[in-house]
């Protein structure tokens, strides 16, 4: 699922009005990087459109995702400040929303509203890619006795309210950016 989903799921019309504003709109030739493996970020950036590889630099490099409109980069290195642990380049020309980092860890500090919703979204976004990883190596292959365990292609009645309404949002940050 697009990471932005879980983010605009949890935030507020006045959050998305915020992001909006104090974004940038980036357009990126195809082959630039936007992150660099181990070089400090000074934006998160959420995908408008195109295509970027994900890919762990070294003596082989491996891609490890592709990722299209909808997708949010650089936000594990917002939360903890660490080097992003990949390069993320675009496969084409491609347009992003890049947030500078300053601006909005300082709406993180300045705003709890906000920072509690963005928290608790990654929280939910980081908690469903953790359980997609168990899946993938094989750890959630033994039968569960809880009766409660939703099949991997179910989603949570709960979340698809939020994700209606993100996508709602997403098309409507989609359409001002389009418009400046």
């Amino acid at each position: 699922m697009r990471k932005v989903l879980f983010i605009l799921g949890e935030l507020n019309d006045a959050d998305l009005e915020w992001m909006v504003t104090r974004g940038q709109v980036m357009h990126v030739p195809a082959g630039q990087a936007i992150i660099q493996q181990g070089r400090p970020i000074d934006s998160m950036f959420i995908v408008l459109d195109g295509a970027f590889a994900v890919t762990l630099e070294g003596p082989q490099s491996t891609t490890v995702a592709t990722l299209g409109s909808g997708e949010m980069v650089g936000e594990m290195s917002l939360v903890d400040n660490a080097p992003p642990s990949a390069t993320v380049r675009a496969l084409r020309e491609s347009r992003v929303l890049a947030m500078p980092c300053p601006a909005l860890s300082k709406k993180l500090a300045d705003d709890t509203g906000f920072a509690a919703r963005f928290y608790r979204a990654m929280a939910i976004f980081l908690s469903d890619r953790l359980r997609s990883t168990t899946r993938t190596l094989g750890y959630g292959d033994a039968v569960s006795l809880d009766e409660h365990v939703r099949a991997d292609d179910e989603i949570d009645p709960a979340l698809l309210d939020k994700i209606a309404l993100a996508g709602l949002r997403f098309d409507t940050m989609l359409r001002r950016l389009a418009d400046a």
